[in-house]
């Protein structure tokens, strides 16, 4: 279907994307129902259904460069502020719900594997990329698209399954704490808390990302340290990729694997950094913000392949294999939540973490008033970024002996 945008329209396609990013974040601070809905699912939503109607395009040159560059200057910007000490001290109780959850997608990605993997092409591929995408984020499905060279008609497909799944799972998250069943059953004392004030109708995302001091030194240390550790970073692998030979042994090409990856040496990279040099980071100003913007792009282009008619014609096992590691996710999660006593809030949040990234579960803790966790989530879920590459790169490596 020809788009009314056509794919190398650069700049009008550029407009959109960062334009509808914007608006997505504007929305989300101005009303209170896109509050609710978070920015992030206004982001991917309304991308998907401009596809969907032929307004821009599904595919274009210019969403590559997005996954090429703008999702590698983000992470470090987001991991800025996650030393892995400060990590274990302030929200080793979320670390934990945290973990359990991604036991859920993995072993959903191992089930949903073994059931489907007859019936579905290349699922070893598939499994390594929403795998990494279940335990951290987009962020993750980008980077196990590249580990393993994965074809574009394959990410597309998977693509268009992996978003639906996400932004029908965080409604379904987003509608848990005003059903009965989980109100009575988990133990609620944020919501609790949100109750007891009762009559507040002040934006939360706005509260949140309210006016911060940030100096122009900051932007430029914050953009300038990104752009440096990115390059370093893929730099590295590159030369550890070229050093060590592709098909000599199982610990050769698992460290090649490990080492020559370029996110996860930039993941690998910057906590070390973040860890060394605490004060230099955690001084700079203005990084998560820059950093959640450019996510918040990244949403937009991930939404755009979300394409309906696609589902129905190359994506419906794709769509039941996702929907089978997101049930086990939030089965494993609640249940083991509930087992050892973690708040509703946090369960919530923890699965949102893994399925949809940090930037997604701040968001709904933002837009619930959960003011408390927003900071932790964060924290916690940007570890995501890095075992969510691990754990996807180890699953595709297993599959794919098996398929």
């Amino acid at each position: 279907m020809n788009a009314l945008i056509s794919p190398d329209e650069t700049w009008l396609l550029w407009a959109f994307l960062v334009g509808w990013a914007a608006i997505s974040i504007f929305l989300e601070q101005k009303y209170e129902w896109a509050s609710k809905l978070s920015g992030a699912i206004i982001a991917l939503v309304g991308a998907m259904l401009l596809a969907n109607f032929g307004v821009i395009p599904i595919e274009s040159p210019t969403y590559d460069v997005v996954w090429t560059y703008v999702v590698p200057l983000a992470i470090p910007l987001l991991l800025f502020q996650s030393n892995i000490i400060k990590i274990w001290k302030e929200s080793g109780r979320l670390l934990m719900i945290f973990l359990i959850s991604s036991i859920g997608t993995v072993a959903g990605t191992i089930i949903a594997f073994f059931l489907l993997r007859d019936y579905i092409p290349g699922l070893d591929e598939i499994g390594a990329m929403v795998a990494g995408s279940y335990t951290g984020g987009s962020v993750n499905f980008a980077a196990m698209a590249t580990r393993f060279d994965v074809d574009g008609e394959t990410v597309s497909s998977t693509v268009v399954a992996d978003n639906m799944l996400m932004a029908l799972y965080f409604l379904v998250l987003i509608a848990i704490p005003a059903v009965g069943f989980f109100k009575k059953n988990y133990n609620s004392p944020h919501i609790d808390e949100l109750e007891q004030k009762a009559g507040g109708d002040e934006n939360q995302a706005a509260a949140y990302w309210k006016r911060k001091e940030i100096s122009l030194n900051d932007i430029a240390l914050a953009v300038g340290s990104s752009f440096a550790i990115v390059a370093v970073s893929f730099k590295l692998a590159e030369f550890f990729s070229n050093v060590i030979p592709a098909d000599a042994n199982i610990f050769l090409t698992l460290l090649r694997g490990i080492i020559g990856d370029n996110y996860l040496m930039l993941t690998t990279i910057t906590l070390l950094l973040v860890s060394l040099l605490p004060k230099y980071f955690s001084s700079i100003n203005g990084a998560q913000e820059i950093g959640t913007f450019l996510i918040y792009i990244f949403f937009v282009v991930i939404g755009v392949p979300a394409s309906l008619p696609l589902i129905i014609q190359n994506a419906p096992l794709i769509l039941l294999f996702a929907a089978i590691i997101v049930t086990i996710n939030m089965l494993i999660s609640f249940s083991f939540g509930k087992l050892f006593k973690f708040s509703l809030e946090e369960i919530i949040l923890s699965s949102n973490a893994n399925i949809g990234g940090p930037t997604t579960a701040a968001a709904m803790a933002i837009s619930r008033g959960w003011t408390k966790l927003v900071g932790p989530i964060l924290i916690i879920g940007t570890l995501g970024y890095i075992i969510g590459n691990y754990i996807g790169t180890g699953l595709g490596v297993w599959f794919a002996g098996m398929m």
